[in-house]
């Protein structure tokens, strides 16, 4: 049995997954302007780490692939069906309105996962978490208040909103799919089956939509292997391999922080304004999480 890593190992693991993932809602953007629709985006993103993992997978799994329970299948199936239809979803949500908004609606996990974790298993975060969480939430909420007043993007910013929320709803239930899952498997099997479960899910609605995911410009598929490799591999991995030793509550307060990195560099590579209000949020969601990462820290 292996020792569990340094207290401080998982929440540094978080900190460049999160320097990563800030780059999706950048990159989609870029692939939505070369052309790609928002599903082939997802499906590329999903298709290309799951064919980069599954050859560490199958090496590190010791046979355990081909005898997973029943238990672990249904598992599997679920999971990719919310991370499928999170980055269906999500991705989507930027078509219509800014990236700021889409990605402070789509990190409001802390608040569905908390819900979930009290009713579902009678889980009671500790005081630290809540109080960080909160501080977070109210940081997300005034960045999207802000960016939506003064700077509203696409022509049907309610639509973007709603399409990011539910990504957000996703997720969720993705990371407590996923915690039952990777309990019991090496990171790299988990990662190839809720990968390639989620693109396969995604490569069925592409043919049901009549979507074809060849004949678009070299660049974009240069975006998309980026958005593999950088959100996806280096990104929601290091939040994967973390779920082992923290709680997704905790998980979910980082991902927080996303709109701070997303924001940022829309504002470099989209001139999208980063208004005094919004700097209130950046303030307040780094407070939170740094609240929510001592209150783990200690327990």
């Amino acid at each position: 049995m292996t020792a569990a890593p340094p207290r401080w190992l998982p929440l540094l693991v978080l900190g460049g997954g999160l320097l990563a993932i800030s780059f999706g809602a950048i990159l989609a953007r870029f692939a939505q302007g070369y052309g790609l629709p928002s599903l082939v985006i997802a499906t590329l993103r999903l298709t290309g780490a799951a064919l980069l993992i599954a050859p560490l997978a199958i090496w590190q799994s010791g046979g355990r692939l081909g005898n997973l329970t029943g238990r672990q299948w249904r598992l599997t199936v679920g999971a990719g069906a919310c991370l499928a239809l999170h980055f269906a979803t999500w991705i989507r949500s930027l078509e219509y309105t800014s990236v700021a908004s889409s990605t402070a609606l789509v990190t409001t996990n802390l608040l569905w996962i908390g819900l979930a974790s009290f009713l579902l298993f009678g889980e009671r975060p500790g005081r630290g978490l809540l109080v960080g969480g909160a501080v977070s939430l109210v940081g997300s909420l005034l960045i999207f208040w802000s960016d939506s007043q003064h700077h509203p993007v696409g022509s049907q910013p309610l639509l973007g909103n709603f399409l990011a929320v539910a990504g957000s709803w996703c997720f969720s239930a993705y990371l407590l799919f996923g915690r039952r899952l990777r309990a019991d498997l090496p990171l790299s099997t988990y990662l190839a089956l809720a990968y390639g479960s989620a693109a396969i899910f995604l490569l069925l609605a592409c043919l049901g939509s009549g979507l074809a995911l060849t004949g678009y410009a070299g660049a974009a598929y240069l975006v998309a292997v980026g958005l593999a490799i950088g959100p996806q591999l280096l990104g929601h991995s290091a939040y994967n391999w973390a779920l082992k030793y923290v709680s997704p509550t905790f998980i979910a307060v980082v991902t927080l922080g996303e709109p701070v990195g997303s924001a940022l560099l829309a504002w470099l590579f989209f001139d999208e304004s980063f208004a005094s209000a919004q700097a209130v949020g950046v303030v307040l969601l780094l407070s939170g999480i740094y609240l929510a990462a001592r209150d783990e820290g200690r327990r």
